[in-house]
């Protein structure tokens, strides 16, 4: 009898074994995805300026952090105010950092060639950096405050010259 019954007892624990195991191996499968209030992933990429940055040089700075592509017809659309944006806030320690996910290389000089933005931009083809963070739809920014906490998640083109951006972007600073 005390056989029996220490093979049920080793039968469950076993069980309860496989369970736990298929729950760890489920989760390991699990996308990531950033939102606010998540601690920024560290990064390090090398921009078109040849200068290699990580997420933690931007500290002191709010940090814009904008996922793109050539091939996107709102990134493209949203380019003109993002520069904009840069421009008015250049000197108010605001940060923004272009990272294209294109994989053409030709594609990406040529159009920042015609383009010219103002802000830093780097490529990153295997597209790391955008699934550290969870990106799966272009454009994606994440403001990043100077803590490296992510304070805000913006999925899609945006109007980065709106009253309310700018107003936005501004409180951000004060606090």
């Amino acid at each position: 009898m005390a056989a029996v019954k220490t093979e049920h007892i080793l039968k469950g624990l076993i069980a309860l074994c496989l369970v736990a195991l298929t729950w760890v191996v489920i989760d390991t499968f699990r996308e990531k995805v950033v939102v606010a209030g998540d601690s920024a992933p560290e990064f390090s990429i090398s921009t078109d300026a040849g200068r290699t940055v990580t997420r933690s040089d931007f500290g002191g700075k709010l940090l814009v952090l904008n996922f793109w592509a050539t091939w996107c017809p709102p990134c493209i659309e949203e380019m003109p105010s993002l520069d904009q944006f840069q421009k008015t806030f250049a000197d108010s320690g605001v940060v923004v950092l272009g990272v294209s996910v294109d994989q053409n290389a030709q594609a990406y000089r040529a159009f920042l060639a015609k383009v010219k933005v103002a802000f830093q931009t780097a490529r990153d083809p295997q597209g790391k950096i955008s699934a550290d963070y969870g990106t799966f739809k272009y454009p994606e920014t994440y403001i990043i405050n100077r803590d490296g906490r992510v304070v805000e998640k913006i999925i899609g083109p945006t109007n980065w010259a709106d009253t309310e951006m700018i107003a936005r972007v501004k409180k951000l600073l004060a606090s």
